[in-house]
């Protein structure tokens, strides 16, 4: 797999750029650049909710408040889930994700995320985890998350090798689903923003103009609470 801006690919932070035809795709009058440039985060929140199965009204848990955890959480309620429990550590991402209907947010600071979902499930359990975290603490105890027979699906990407309890994962008979960036699901994930049935307009935290771009990367890499998304305009397109 060859992708843009993963070396040794450079990126497109570039007035013009040739793209193959094939994997181009016309924007809908109605959506903005600045909408189109968060097709791509989107379209791993569609894989991930892809590959769960959801069926209509499942409950989800995810783990994880980032950009990509949030944009799972909004493709896993359009995709069918009545509800959707998000947990973090930074309240200031919480906040923005609880601004959904559908999402509740859970600061495991305060309290245990465990005990949200009994709450909330009855002691049953989720349909769904997708963990979106990456971090490896978020494996322990992770199979205690699901109902019996739900789905994990793993998003996150662990900078270091993770242990799972194998026999709770086994016990329960749970699915357990990978994801790896996306596949098929651009144009789904256009049609979506183009339907109104995801607003992704406030997870674009700041949008700076090209001459302030080492600006923009710099604050991108002091990762503030508060930032989900920053955009770069290019003559005059995000």
């Amino acid at each position: 797999m060859t992708f843009w801006a993963t070396p040794p690919v450079h990126g497109c932070l570039t007035p013009y750029v040739v793209h193959p035809a094939a994997f181009t795709f016309k924007l809908p009058d109605n959506v903005s650049f600045a909408e189109a440039a968060m097709v791509e985060p989107f379209a791993v929140g569609l894989q991930a909710a892809s590959k769960a199965r959801i069926a209509p009204g499942d409950l989800a848990v995810v783990i994880g408040a980032g950009p990509i955890g949030i944009m799972v959480a909004l493709a896993a309620l359009a995709g069918g889930c009545s509800r959707v429990i998000i947990s973090d550590m930074q309240q200031a991402k919480l906040d923005i994700a609880g601004r959904y209907p559908g999402v509740t947010p859970v600061n495991i600071k305060e309290q245990k995320l465990a005990d949200v979902l009994a709450r909330e499930s009855d002691n049953w359990g989720a349909d769904i985890v997708f963990e979106a975290s990456g971090s490896p603490r978020a494996f322990d105890g992770l199979f205690a998350l699901p109902r019996p027979g739900g789905c994990v699906v793993l998003v996150g990407m662990p900078v270091e090798p993770v242990t799972f309890d194998v026999v709770s994962a086994a016990a329960k008979e749970v699915r357990i689903e990978t994801v790896f960036r996306y596949a098929n699901v651009f144009d789904r994930a256009i049609a979506m923003i183009a339907s109104g049935k995801v607003d992704l307009k406030p997870l674009i935290s700041d949008t700076f103009p090209f001459g302030e771009s080492i600006p923009a990367f710099e604050r991108a890499a002091e990762g503030r609470p508060a930032d989900v998304k920053l955009q770069i305009k290019v003559d005059g397109h995000a």
